[in-house]
């Protein structure tokens, strides 16, 4: 079984890299966006045709959610335009799609865990853009998976856990906004939950029907505060941490009060099992 990642230089590709040997009966294909560029669908068809995978995760994505305000046209050539690309290329090749999508599609008024039901009201360029590349992957091929993820860091690439912690070393006091309530997720957890989804479709899909949108992000619920602290604690860093609102910290891109993610679905459906986030930093310390 061949499976091509996309955007294996980033965070989540790395991830994915770093599992790659709990799944020997998988032969994986990993292109950085240097040699799989998504928004160029020649290039695309070239590389699915040397391949030929039977699974394609789409890990590539424009993630800077504030330069996107500026940088609107290549937000949207990446995550539009290169993810219908992917699933025009997917069809012609019958490979079922994995694209990862996000919490920002939400607007964050909920007071609730959103569901996949909930209808999407993305407040910025970033969600905007990520919620029509999931609707251009409904509109071009039905063998999709579409995964909305929130709060990714590891130990790989760039993500809230390595910023605080390069902080930490620079200064004396740090201020995190505490009045925006999310779920941490670990990069290397989204990996193998993808990897575990492609495992029950091969060689006989067993869930062919259920093809669509999941959430997925680890247990719990805390703020940006929360997280910062508990990435001090497990890595035994004392500093003088201060809450803020986000009022207190403006940013270019609005970000979601409440963008808590319900895996009920997913859970039920792959039997995946969703670690509690404080167990999963643990991890990654």
């Amino acid at each position: 079984m061949v499976v091509l990642v996309t955007g294996a230089n980033g965070q989540l590709g790395q991830a994915i890299q770093s599992v790659v040997g709990n799944f020997p009966s998988i032969d994986f294909v990993f292109c950085s966006s240097s040699e799989l560029n998504i928004t160029d669908k020649n290039n695309c068809e070239t590389i699915f045709k040397k391949h030929k995978p039977q699974f394609c995760i789409n890990a590539a994505a424009y993630t800077a959610v504030d330069k996107a305000e500026t940088e609107s046209e290549k937000a949207y050539a990446i995550n539009v335009t290169g993810a219908q690309n992917l699933a025009a290329v997917c069809k012609a090749h019958n490979t079922v799609l994995l694209h990862v999508s996000t919490d920002f599609v939400f607007d964050g008024l909920a007071t609730q865990p959103y569901s996949e039901e909930d209808v999407p009201n993305p407040t910025g360029v970033y969600g905007v853009t990520k919620l029509q590349g999931e609707q251009a992957i409904q509109n071009t091929w039905e063998k999709h998976f579409i995964i909305r993820t929130s709060w990714v860091y590891s130990q790989f690439a760039n993500n809230f856990m390595k910023t605080m912690l390069r902080l930490a070393s620079e200064r004396d006091s740090i201020s995190v906004v505490s009045d925006q309530i999310g779920t941490p997720t670990n990069a290397v957890d989204l990996a193998e939950c993808l990897l575990a989804i492609i495992s029950t479709q091969h060689p006989t899909p067993k869930t062919q029907h259920l093809y669509g949108i999941y959430n997925l992000s680890n247990e719990g619920q805390c703020s940006w505060y929360d997280f910062a602290k508990e990435i001090f604690k497990v890595n035994n860093i004392s500093i003088n941490l201060q809450a803020i609102p986000t009022s207190a910290y403006p940013t270019p891109a609005k970000r979601p009060a409440y963008s808590v993610l319900d895996k009920s679905k997913i859970k039920s459906v792959f039997g995946v099992e969703v670690k509690d986030w404080k167990e999963s930093l643990i991890k990654v310390k």
